[in-house]
């Protein structure tokens, strides 16, 4: 307690003065993550107005992306915070419908604890991808150390979130009674995270020691009403953005793509912090990001779009294409992933605002799924083949994706490539990231096969989501086997 009110003191009474300038947001930081990390973690009614005094005081001296800018006296059902020295285009987006709250470029630590303490969370169950793991022990032991972790951390959900790790992360979460989900990692976790939420709400009324099934998880998302999940705090280290929908994928034992969906699914609040990128690999970071350029043009050429959901798309697709060159030119350019990620926001908002899926969402799902190939690398191999596959019938708002993406200023000395071909060139400067079905290990005897399946288990689907239908197998094959030299 004297820690917490000689801070409180100081920062009272130095308020306004310049000489405030001494004590750094730095030094605040380390005095609160340090022997006061105990204090934090418990309820007590000087906490209650701690947060407010040190916000206040670090966004007068313009260090309010160090922490929240909301306080627990004055949190309102939706917040936004975005680190002003990355990115000014974020003040204008929404926050997810069904979220309490997004933070980007803040440090994941302090900000995933205080929002536990919004959530009055005490089990909190921790899910992490492996490449994860290495930057999130340390914050997983202090949870522990004050007794908030619900069980040891969970790193066995792998890509495309498999059946077998969903399934344990759900028990063990089950097991422990949690009472929030902490994901770390890509679309994976943050998807099996949704799932274990859906189980939980329902465990709860099962006989106890009940396994998890993936027909048990499904049928939970049919329940009307729906009762409470537990909350979700999603921390992305990548772009694939599936922190923010209410829709979860997962693969079945059988390599079929499956999943659930509903808006109680959406996650309570997402921290994006940059620092959990470093040391990705490439397939990883430029795969992902590359998927906020598919939902951009998902969105654009969606038989549903409306003019409004066009321009957010284009808006998203142009900070997208803006972070991967920056990213091209150095992979941990915090500003470059920013912009990645705000694109990509715009992107998915845009496409799930009555157009989700688009027809490459359905297509590539399956690939992934069929051939266990990252969707990443699923968008370098598919893009451009399906945009070009329907250009004839959607050339309009394909010219509004190429003027997007040619960034050229000023004369234009050659005429304006297709959207096609410009796709196809920015995957072809992405490391990583597959460019075609040879780099995937895909035959054309499994794509003959592939098409076969879509067309005769999806046909009537995948003519709902083309602007340009398919009218056989052997169609489809055609889009699928283009060569990438024709666009």
């Amino acid at each position: 307690d004297d820690i917490i009110n000689f801070i409180v003191s100081l920062v009272v009474q130095h308020l306004g003065s310049s000489t405030l300038l001494i004590l750094t947001a730095s030094h605040v930081m380390v005095l609160l993550l340090s022997s006061s990390l105990k204090l934090l973690l418990k309820p007590r009614p000087l906490l209650f107005f701690l947060p407010a005094i040190v916000g206040g005081f670090l966004t007068k001296n313009n260090y309010h992306h160090l922490l929240p800018q909301q306080t627990m006296m004055s949190r309102p059902p939706r917040r936004l915070s975005i680190d002003r020295r990355l990115a000014a285009e974020g003040e204008a987006l929404p926050v997810p419908p069904g979220m309490d709250g997004v933070h980007v470029g803040v440090p994941f630590g302090v900000t995933a604890l205080y929002e536990m303490e919004q959530l009055n969370a005490s089990k909190v169950y921790v899910m992490a991808n492996k490449s994860s793991k290495p930057m999130v022990e340390d914050f997983v032991k202090s949870l522990d150390e004050k007794g908030f972790l619900a069980a040891p951390l969970n790193c066995d959900v792998s890509m495309g979130g498999a059946e077998d790790g969903l399934l344990k992360a759900c028990n063990e979460a089950a097991a422990v009674n949690a009472d929030c989900v902490l994901t770390v990692g890509g679309g994976a976790v943050q998807d099996a995270g949704k799932l274990v939420r859906l189980w939980l709400s329902a465990a709860a009324n099962q006989v106890d020691g009940e396994q998890a099934t993936v027909k048990g998880i499904q049928a939970a998302q049919n329940r009307d009403p729906m009762p409470p999940l537990p909350p979700q705090i999603c921390c992305p280290n990548s772009f694939a953005m599936a922190e923010l929908t209410h829709v979860a994928g997962l693969v079945t034992k059988d390599n079929v793509k499956s999943g659930a969906a509903h808006p109680s699914m959406m996650p309570t609040v997402v921290i994006f912090d940059t620092s959990l990128s470093k040391g990705l690999p490439d397939w990883v970071k430029f795969g992902t990001a590359l998927r906020g350029v598919e939902h951009a043009i998902g969105a654009v050429c969606h038989p549903k779009a409306t003019e409004d959901i066009r321009n957010r798309a284009l808006q998203g697709l142009t900070l997208v294409n803006k972070g991967l060159k920056g990213m091209v030119e150095d992979p941990d350019s915090e500003a470059a992933q920013v912009n990645c990620y705000l694109g990509g926001w715009m992107a998915i908002r845009a496409l799930n605002t009555g157009c989700y899926p688009s027809i490459a969402h359905l297509i590539q799902n399956h690939y992934s799924a069929r051939f266990n190939v990252h969707q990443g690398s699923c968008s370098g191999v598919l893009s451009a083949r399906i945009l070009n596959y329907h250009r004839e019938k959607t050339l309009l708002k394909q010219i509004s994706i190429a003027n997007v993406l040619d960034l050229v200023i000023g004369d234009r000395e050659y005429p304006l490539p297709p959207a096609p071909k410009l796709v196809s060139d920015l995957v072809a400067t992405l490391p990583g990231v597959a460019k075609d079905h040879a780099d995937a290990n895909v035959d054309e005897e499994m794509l003959r096969e592939f098409a076969e399946f879509m067309y005769n288990q999806h046909g009537e689907k995948l003519n709902r989501l083309s602007p340009k239908p398919f009218c056989s197998a052997e169609d489809f094959l055609g889009m699928l086997t283009l060569p990438i030299a024709n666009f």
